[in-house]
C-alpha cells in the first residue's frame, strides 16, 4: 500500500527507475545539505579552473581585478541558479519539463533543444580537459584515450542515476576541497609567486565586464537543470534552506577553483594552464591533476544525466503516452557519449577560444529563459502548477504555445544583440563601451518586467490541483 511518508534514504547502488516522471511523495528523500555537497563537489574541477583563468588569458586583467570580477559574477549568477533549485521539491519534475508551464508543450521545444546543445558543449569541453589531464600526468595515455576513459566514468554514474551522482559528489566535496586547499598552499608557500605578481596585468573595463559575464554564466548555465537534483527532496522542505545550500555550494565551489586558475595564469603568462598547474604544484601535481580529473567525470555525469533527461523530454513531447524509464535513459546516454567522444576528439584544437565563444553564446539564449521562468514561478504562478498538464500533448491548461513567453524570449535575444561582444560579432553598443559585454544585464532588465506586465494584463491560468 502506497503512503506519502518520505523514505529516509536510498541505495546508491540501485539503478534509478524514474526519468522525467513526477517523483511520488513516498519516494522523496534527502536533506538540504545534500545540495551543498553536490554543487560544491561538482564544481571543483579543471574546467572551473580554466574558466577563472580566462579573466587573465583572454581578458588580460590583473590578479586583484580578475578575482573581483569572478566574485561579482558568481555572487550575481548564483542567485538565479539557487532560485531555480528551490523549484525542484515543490514540483518534483525536471526543470525542462516544468518549462512547459511557461512556454506550452510545443513552445518549450526550442528552449529544451538549446539546452541539449548546451550540455553537448559542456560535455565535450570536460572530456577534452579530462583527456589532456590524464595525458599530462601519464604520457603513455594519449589525450584521445584519456577522453574515452573520462567518458566511460561519466557513463557509469549516469546509468545508475540520481543517488549515485549525489553520493559521488559528496565524497568529491571532501577530497577535492582538501586538494584545492593543498594546491593553494603549495603554490604560494612552496613554489612561491613571482616578485612582480601583483603588478602583472591591469584593469580594462571591457575585460572586467567580460570576466564578470563569464563567471555569471557559469552559474546561470546550471539553471536549466539545477532542480533536477532537488526534485527528490521532500515537498515540505524549507525553500530557504534549498536556496541557501544550493547557492553557497555552487558559489564557493566555483569561486575558489576560478581563483586558482587566475593565480596560475598570472604566474605563467601565456603558457599552457594544465602544465602550469603541474609545474607549480611540484610533488603534489599528480594528486591535484588526478583529483581534478576525477571531478570532471563527476560533473560530466551530471551534465550527461540532465542532457539525457532533456532529450527524453523532447521525445515525450511528441509521444505523450511514452513514459521513459531507466532503460531509455541508459540507451540515450550511450548514444550521447559516443557523439560527445567524437566531438571532443576532433574538436580539441583551439580549445580556449572555442570554449570562450561557446559560453558567451550560451549567455544570450539562457538569460531570457531564466527571466521568464523565475518571474512566472515566483511572481505569476507562485509555484502553483498543474503538473499533470506538463505531460499532455496539448499542454493541458498551458496549451501548445504560450505567445507571451515566446514573444518575451525572442525579445530578450533581440535586445541583447547590440550589446553582444564576441570574436564572431560585436554589437554597436558593445563597441561604444569598448568591447564590454553587458548583454545579459540588458536581457534580464527588459524581459523580466515585460513578461510580468503581459501576464498581469491577461487572465491567469486556473490551476485546479497540483499533482506530485
Amino acid at each position: 500500500m502506497m503512503t506519502n511518508k518520505p523514505v529516509d534514504s536510498a541505495s546508491t547502488t540501485t539503478i534509478e527507475l524514474s526519468t522525467i516522471q513526477p517523483i511520488p511523495l513516498n519516494e522523496r528523500h534527502g536533506k538540504p545539505q545534500n545540495l551543498f555537497t553536490i554543487w560544491f563537489g561538482s564544481n571543483i574541477m579543471l574546467l572551473t579552473v580554466i574558466t577563472g583563468a580566462l579573466a587573465v588569458s583572454i581578458f588580460h586583467l590583473s590578479f586583484l581585478w580578475a578575482t573581483v570580477a569572478v566574485l561579482i559574477g558568481n555572487l550575481a549568477g548564483g542567485l538565479f541558479m539557487a532560485l531555480h533549485s528551490a523549484q525542484g521539491p515543490q514540483l518534483g519534475v525536471p526543470q525542462m519539463v516544468q518549462t512547459r508551464g511557461q512556454f506550452g508543450s510545443y513552445g518549450s521545444v526550442l528552449v529544451v533543444a538549446l539546452v541539449v546543445i548546451m550540455y553537448i558543449g559542456f560535455l565535450a569541453s570536460n572530456l577534452v580537459l579530462g583527456g589532456q589531464s590524464l595525458h599530462a600526468i601519464y604520457a603513455p595515455v594519449s589525450t584521445n584515450m584519456g577522453i574515452i576513459v573520462s567518458a566511460l566514468l561519466s557513463l557509469v554514474a549516469c546509468a545508475f542515476g540520481y543517488n549515485l551522482i549525489h553520493a559521488y559528489t559528496k565524497v568529491m566535496s571532501w577530497v577535492s576541497g582538501i586538494i584545492l586547499v593543498a594546491a593553494f598552499v603549495w603554490i604560494i608557500f612552496v613554489t612561491g609567486l613571482p616578485a612582480n605578481f601583483l603588478a602583472r596585468g591591469d584593469f580594462n573595463l571591457s575585460g572586467f565586464l567580460g570576466a564578470v559575464s563569464i563567471a555569471a554564466l557559469w552559474q546561470l548555465a546550471y539553471a536549466p537543470y539545477v532542480s533536477d537534483y532537488s526534485r527528490y527532496m521532500p515537498k515540505d522542505i524549507s525553500e530557504k534552506s534549498v536556496f541557501w545550500c544550493s547557492y553557497l555550494g555552487c558559489v564557493l565551489g566555483s569561486l575558489f577553483p576560478m581563483i586558482l586558475g587566475i593565480l596560475v595564469s598570472v604566474c605563467i603568462g601565456d603558457g599552457d594552464l594544465i602544465n602550469g598547474i603541474v609545474n607549480m604544484t611540484g610533488g603534489l601535481s599528480s594528486t591535484v591533476i588526478i583529483v581534478f580529473a576525477v571531478g570532471i567525470a563527476a560533473t560530466n555525469a551530471m551534465n550527461l544525466y540532465c542532457g539525457v533527461l532533456c532529450t527524453l523530454t523532447l521525445g515525450q513531447t511528441f509521444f505523450p503516452k511514452w513514459s521513459p524509464l531507466s532503460g531509455a535513459r541508459i540507451a540515450v546516454s550511450i548514444i550521447t557519449v559516443l557523439i560527445e567522444v567524437l566531438i571532443a576528439i576532433y574538436g580539441q584544437e583551439n580549445f580556449l577560444v572555442n570554449y570562450t565563444n561557446f559560453i558567451l553564446m550560451l549567455l544570450y539564449v539562457l538569460v531570457p529563459w531564466t527571466a521568464i521562468n523565475l518571474v512566472d514561478y515566483y511572481l505569476v504562478a507562485h509555484g502553483n502548477y498543474d503538473v499533470a498538464s506538463f505531460f499532455r500533448r496539448d499542454g493541458g491548461i498551458y496549451g501548445y504555445f504560450n505567445s507571451k513567453a515566446i514573444f518575451c524570449y525572442l525579445l530578450g535575444i533581440i535586445v541583447e544583440v547590440p550589446f553582444m561582444s564576441t570574436a564572431i560579432y560585436t554589437g554597436p553598443a558593445a563597441t561604444m563601451l569598448g568591447g564590454a559585454d553587458i548583454s545579459w544585464i540588458i536581457g534580464l532588465a527588459v524581459v523580466s518586467p515585460v513578461y510580468y506586465l503581459l501576464c498581469r494584463t491577461q487572465p491567469a491560468v486556473q490551476v485546479s490541483s497540483v499533482k506530485s
